[in-house]
């Protein structure tokens, strides 16, 4: 889902574009092909930090990671009943051998093949994997647009497999991640309901009653949290309705993140089941999770809700260590030596320049903090800190340094 503006009426300097090539967040080649974006590792490391946070909160509730390949025999996508109704999407691949094959455009029917690895009793459920990798899709060239679409896609995907009667508090569990990461960001969360489109059910999977007892359930859900969900018809997943979170960013516009799937037709179509109590296969449900979704696309909304000005946690470089002079360089590299120890992103700022040239390129890339350090603060012992967003805080020692970052990073402020 496109942002209700396009990207020619938002301010340009929160063009995410322009401001990953400012800030050296990421690339994009004509050799390599448009697209297909590079990340730098100013922006490897926040997806990074994007990515682990969102772990973090998935293996608190029971998530395991899986690794799964970036190819596929066609004969996995048909069984999915992806082949027939998105193959002209799909990058094909033939083998020397003349085997067909295809780059996978999503995650779930591989991680069907982890669960259906053995006979699963029902004292295992849920089953729950987890995995951050790239789909590919492929998009026409007049429908690209910076990080928000693109033909490699990194997906924070996840899968449960579960039993019937244990998917409500799994989708509750979702949830809870769902809320306390965009929280983190200040975001604020309308769920909507996506539902299909009962005049043409020849677009999904299944029978029309199971789409509607699936939906009744997601309803329940809902109402049990005293979440009234706004209803579209027409937006499911072809195997699943699903729960999709829409938020609004610092200029008002309303982006669809997050998303939660309820699918009771894969596990039809690939047979997965559980040996229940008393010794009988029994059929499985399997949702569906995507936190961030796309990496890529989250990338671009943070980039233009904070205008690449990112809070203390997410910021490359966190904290811009400035010496006034060669004099007092040794007294810079221990606090930055210092700093790093802790765990503090720190980058010296040597006297190469003019003091004024270099603080103008701190701001200019947006550094959170930087420290400042003249004669009276190399024999004190310390540094004056200046803060991006509140002007001089005054002189401060490393302890004192040590404990506001720490805090800082802790509380994802």
């Amino acid at each position: 889902m496109s942002p209700k503006d396009n990207s020619s009426e938002k301010p340009k300097h929160r063009d995410h574009r322009e401001l990953g090539r400012e800030l050296e967040l990421f690339t994009f080649s004509d050799l390599v092909g448009a697209g297909l974006p590079l990340w730098t590792p100013k922006g490897t490391l926040m997806r990074n930090l994007l990515d682990d946070f969102v772990w973090e909160l998935r293996k608190k509730r029971g998530y395991e990671q899986v690794d799964i390949p970036h190819l596929t025999k066609k004969d996995l996508y048909e069984t999915s009943g992806h082949w027939e109704k998105f193959g002209e999407e799909l990058f094909h691949v033939t083998s020397r051998e003349g085997h067909e094959f295809a780059l996978k455009p999503m995650n779930c029917p591989h991680h069907t093949q982890i669960y259906a690895m053995r006979p699963r009793s029902y004292r295992e459920l849920p089953v729950r994997y987890a995995n951050t990798t790239k789909v590919y899709r492929d998009e026409q060239t007049g429908e690209l647009g910076g990080l928000v679409r693109v033909r490699s896609i990194t997906q924070d995907d996840a899968h449960v497999f579960c039993r019937r009667e244990q998917f409500a508090k799994e989708i509750a569990a979702i949830w809870d991640i769902v809320e306390e990461f965009y929280g983190a960001f200040g975001f604020p969360l309308a769920p909507r309901l996506s539902l299909h489109d009962p005049e043409h059910m020849e677009k999904y999977l299944g029978e029309q009653a199971l789409w509607e007892e699936m939906a009744d359930s997601l309803r329940d859900i809902a109402r049990g949290r005293g979440v009234r969900l706004h209803e579209q018809f027409g937006e499911a997943a072809f195997y699943g309705p699903k729960i999709d979170f829409v938020t609004t960013d610092s200029i008002g516009r309303e982006w669809q993140v997050a998303t939660i799937q309820l699918d009771m037709n894969l596990p039809e179509r690939f047979d997965l089941a559980c040996i229940n109590e008393n010794g009988e296969r029994e059929r499985i449900i399997m949702i569906h999770a995507a936190i961030m979704g796309s990496l890529e696309r989250f990338m671009a909304i943070l980039i233009e809700h904070y205008a690449g000005a990112f809070p203390f946690w997410l910021s490359p470089v966190q904290v811009a260590v400035v010496p006034v002079g060669e004099a007092h360089r040794g007294h810079a590299e221990r606090i930055r030596a210092t700093l790093a120890e802790a765990g503090v992103r720190a980058k010296a700022y040597s006297d190469d320049e003019t003091l004024s040239k270099r603080i103008r390129e701190i701001k200019t890339q947006k550094i959170p903090y930087f420290l400042v350090i003249g004669d009276k603060e190399a024999a004190a012992g310390c540094a004056t800190l200046e803060s991006r967003d509140a002007g001089t805080l005054g002189q401060c020692a490393t302890e004192e340094l040590l404990k506001r970052f720490a805090d800082e990073n802790a509380r994802r402020a």
